[in-house]
């Protein structure tokens, strides 16, 4: 090789050289600028919901239209509180592990939930009635809780709406692995046990609740093999002009998310699906519903990155989680008031 071509080689390795770091700079700084776009943006919107700690005042107060979410780890359990009358959306994980499966020996929150719905919701004889209660799927994270919840006699139901769990239309992963059918079978037995209306048949048309008024979203059978968060009930609820939307584990998997979307347009208070996790609150449905203000039911630091970027970046909506608050309690009324540390 000549020496003109030697160094006609090392030029272009040199200028080769140059344009791979020139892009990597462009990357970072790209990063950089999304990065930091996403944290101002941040800390803008979080300013906008004041917490303040739950009060015993406030508490009392049963002229309030109110909607609980505890805290429960990464599971739901929802309460709704308007004008003397109650209904409870899902009732947190429980500690059973019917299958003996090493990754389902989770905490359990039987006992929490119960100790909070009588210290709140008690009558002068220790009895609580709720109006009914929903089931939103067949996932021990949303209906375990329910079977130690009904079978507890000073606690008393209306009506109960709980979806057909249908084992051959699910994942096998689910049906193999999880333990959907045992906690389905309990929630039904205690159900029967006690006598409770039982609902199968999820109706469509609008139910009320005192000042709310409700309706039941994602109610059609399945068709097809899915994962049971696709076959989650959805509850719409309505204030006044206020709009709830309390997504359950819905996703995007089969279309769901962004059917709600499209029919219920913005809202002023979302329940992030799915906790946070993937596939759940896609740029579609964010772009539809565009939500003021966001509860997570699990820790932010549990929730997936690019659900919480979405909720920033794409409809700028303040979001809190429960595991980070103690739970919180959103009263509902011409402004949403959120408060936290409840008990």
């Amino acid at each position: 090789m000549s020496i003109k071509s030697k160094y006609a080689s090392l030029s272009k390795g040199k200028k080769a050289i140059a344009i791979i770091i020139a892009c990597f700079m462009i990357f970072v700084i790209g990063v950089g600028i999304i990065l930091g776009s996403y944290g101002i943006i941040y800390a803008v919107v979080q300013k906008e919901y004041k917490i303040e700690n739950y009060t015993e005042s406030v508490a009392k107060d049963t002229s309030l239209n109110k909607i609980h979410f505890l805290s429960t780890g990464s599971s739901d359990c929802i309460i709704l509180e308007s004008q003397g009358h109650l209904a409870m959306i899902d009732c947190a994980e429980d500690s059973d592990n019917p299958r003996g499966f090493e990754e389902l020996e989770l905490e359990g929150y039987e006992q929490k939930v119960i100790d909070y719905v009588k210290s709140n919701f008690a009558d002068a004889n220790g009895k609580v009635y709720f109006d009914f209660i929903i089931g939103t799927h067949a996932h021990s994270d949303h209906i375990g809780g329910f079977d130690t919840l009904l079978s507890d006699m000073d606690i008393n139901v209306g009506k109960v709406f709980l979806k057909y769990y249908v084992p051959g239309l699910i994942k096998e992963e689910e049906v193999v692995e999880w333990d959907n059918e045992e906690v389905y079978n309990q929630m039904v037995s205690a159900v029967k046990a006690r006598g409770f209306e039982l609902i199968q048949d999820i109706p469509t048309a609008e139910m009320v609740l005192g000042g709310y008024t409700l309706r039941l979203l994602n109610t059609a059978k399945p068709t097809k093999v899915v994962g049971e968060n696709e076959n989650s009930l959805v509850v719409y609820v309505t204030d006044g002009n206020k709009k709830i939307l309390l997504m359950g584990d819905c996703n995007y998997l089969d279309g769901d998310e962004q059917k709600i979307a499209k029919e219920i347009g913005k809202v002023d208070l979302l329940k992030v699906g799915h906790h946070g996790y993937g596939y759940s609150t896609g740029t579609p449905f964010l772009s539809k519903t565009q939500p003021k203000l966001a509860i997570l039911t699990n820790n932010r630091s549990k929730a997936t990155v690019t659900v919480l970027f979405r909720l920033v970046m794409n409809s700028r909506t303040p979001t809190y989680a429960t595991g980070d608050y103690n739970g919180i309690v959103a009263v509902i009324g011409e402004e949403i008031k959120l408060y936290n540390n409840i008990h």
